[in-house]
């Protein structure tokens, strides 16, 4: 299978990583420092579950060298979305399938409007990774997964071959019943822990022992389960438990790749994650005072990173 992976951080690279290493001829379409390191000296995974080395990358920043591929993984952050949708369509033909992997819900979205709803799928990870250089990428905690389907849920061959290429390489590959649900339940998991990790600004060993801030993050998870409810989507009654024992499962040291960003003053995924929330919860005319209060303390800096 000839897979495309667009960026090679903590997620690109792990998964990327495992990909090539299973067999799949993959491609990473990287620029910078990390196509330069990906040339010179290959991609170096350190990993709970085993390191390795793949000292020949194929990588390029010019994806119509490519050419059209079975499937692009899309890792970039949230908000470069939209920016490098156009420029992935020299990989498009006319059965390519395009999971976007990010933290969020509004991807999937971006990625249609540029390349056409008929190629994008639904999908999701889960994994504690990021890069501690270019070409050098560390995993810590959570057995990593992938979750991926079309967006109407119908079968598909194409999504089947995927999750074999996905299974080969050694990595957990779920086709669910519903990928839109997967997605909110991810999502629920994913903005809590950043919303209230950016705020503390300590990792979520600290935070989910305090009385405090646990208390709050159950506040935040009620109102993503709210705006989730009015966009048609009714989550397991006991969803806010299920979130709160995965947090308690994560090794202590585990931060969010929004509150690493925030923490060290870079531009982050702030609007695409608690600023989704906070959006989606005006349109549906719900109250959302712990998103808002967040978003609000933390966008001040957000703005600083971005030069706004």
């Amino acid at each position: 299978m000839k897979i495309a992976i667009i960026g090679a951080g903590g997620v690109g690279g792990y998964f990327g990583g495992c990909l090539a290493r299973g067999g799949a001829d993959t491609t990473f379409i990287v620029r910078g420092r990390t196509l330069e390191a990906l040339r010179s000296r290959g991609l170096r995974v350190d990993s709970i579950k085993g390191d390795f080395l793949i000292p020949r990358v194929k990588a390029t920043d010019d994806p119509s060298e490519v050419g059209p591929v079975d499937a692009v993984i899309v890792t970039v952050k949230a908000w470069q979305v939209p920016e490098v949708a156009g420029q992935i369509k020299p990989l498009i033909g006319a059965d390519t399938a395009v999971v976007p992997l990010e933290n969020g819900m509004e991807s999937p979205d971006h990625l249609a409007a540029a390349l056409g709803e008929q190629h994008v799928l639904g999908g999701l990870c889960g994994i504690v990774a990021f890069a501690v250089e270019p070409g050098h990428i560390r995993h810590i905690g959570a057995d990593p997964f992938v979750m991926f389907g079309e967006r109407d849920n119908r079968p598909s061959e194409r999504t089947a071959k995927l999750r074999e290429a996905f299974l080969a390489a050694g990595v957990g590959a779920e086709i669910p019943p519903d990928i839109n649900r997967s997605m909110w339940t991810k999502f629920l998991f994913i903005a809590g822990m950043s919303g209230i990790g950016s705020a503390a600004r300590v990792p979520v060993g600290v935070w989910r022992a305090q009385p405090e801030t646990r208390s709050l993050a159950v506040r935040l998870l009620g109102e993503i389960l709210a705006v989730a409810a009015a966009r048609g989507v009714m989550l397991d009654s006991n969803a806010i438990q299920l979130t709160l024992d995965r947090y308690d499962g994560l090794p202590p040291e585990s931060t969010s790749s929004l509150q690493r960003d925030v923490m060290e003053g870079k531009p982050s995924e702030l609007d695409a994650q608690v600023g989704a929330v906070v959006r989606m919860a005006r349109e549906a005319g719900i109250d959302a005072p712990v998103c808002e209060t967040l978003y609000s303390v933390l966008l001040p800096q957000e703005r600083k990173a971005r030069a706004v």
